[in-house]
């Protein structure tokens, strides 16, 4: 049996970057194993997912597995046509998404897996599969996690995850644009009379507070940190956070370890590493006791 651990095999956003300069942080698209005691958990199923599923065909403890979906852009599906396990009988593999059913994820997942787009359908899966529910407190129970899905910034219906787990918390939350109302407010605010303004603040004062009481006590924070701030000045509404944003909400949640996620595909390990020396700089200019990593694919972090 493992040791508990999670680890990173994709923490690129939008397209994978199999770049000789991206190779220190990695180039392949979201996908996060947590892997408690044997029971594999699986955040997000992009390119990162093939060579995760390889690894678990190498050994022979496990044969379940569960997939949280935050989302189903292609940058965190299209890994799932090559997840070998998928194929092989006597696997089960469980799936959590954003839907209405699990008929609605079978169809968002099963969607690139149909002519004229792949020669492989859904249905040539030899796993057993299943779509996992929300028990009456809204949560997901699978063996011994606990798994809290919220609603967070990203065209579409896009879900973030509260993951507890033995004395370990983990918040993650892979496409996200921080201060997209507070932003808007502020250049819609000559257009709304002061009794909107108000209600709308009231509105954004409640969802802060609801977003921060999700991160209390928060062991490990893996967020969205997409864009430099000229970059996100372009690309404003698009669902990705400025990283000095990311840097700057984890320092007010008080949260002990931040893992900057999802990063541009445009920016090679260089331009990483100065982005991680200036997100260090803004924490040590507000005294902060946040840690602050790059995300990167191979990492492993201990649960114990």
């Amino acid at each position: 049996m493992n040791k508990p651990y999670l680890r990173f095999w994709g923490v690129r956003g939008s397209y994978p970057a199999p770049f000789s300069s991206h190779l220190k942080v990695g180039g392949n698209t979201s996908c996060v194993e947590i892997n408690y005691n044997d029971q594999v958990l699986i955040c997000d199923g992009g390119t990162g997912i093939i060579p995760l599923g390889n690894s678990l065909l190498g050994q022979s403890a496990i044969r379940e597995v569960t997939i949280l979906m935050t989302h189903y852009h292609w940058d965190h599906i299209s890994g799932l046509p090559f997840f070998v396990p998928a194929f092989v009988p006597g696997w089960k593999v469980n799936f959590f998404g954003p839907s209405q059913n699990g008929k609605d994820i079978e169809k968002s997942l099963g969607g690139q897996m149909q002519n004229p787009y792949f020669p492989v359908e859904l249905e040539t899966w030899m796993a057993e599969t299943n779509y996992l529910e929300l028990n009456s407190n809204n949560q997901v129970i699978w063996g011994d996690f606990k798994i809290t899905p919220f609603n967070v910034h990203h065209p579409g219906t896009t879900f973030g995850y509260r993951i507890d787990i033995g004395d370990k918390s983990i918040v993650y939350v892979s496409d996200n644009e921080l201060y997209f109302i507070e932003q808007n407010l502020k250049l819609r605010a000559n257009e709304l009379d002061p009794e909107e303004l108000e209600i709308l603040n009231a509105m954004l004062v409640e969802e802060r507070q609801s977003a921060l009481n999700i991160l209390k006590d928060v062991d490990i924070f893996i967020h969205d940190a997409q864009y430099t701030p000229a970059d996100y000045q372009k690309k404003r509404g698009w669902g990705h956070s400025c990283y000095l944003d990311t840097v700057d909400y984890a320092i007010e949640a008080g949260v002990k370890d931040l893992y900057l996620f999802h990063v541009d595909p445009a920016y090679n390990d260089d331009k990483m590493e100065d982005l991680h020396r200036d997100a260090l700089r803004l924490i040590s200019e507000r005294n902060a006791p946040l840690q602050c990593h790059l995300a990167r694919e191979g990492s492993i972090i201990e649960l114990a």
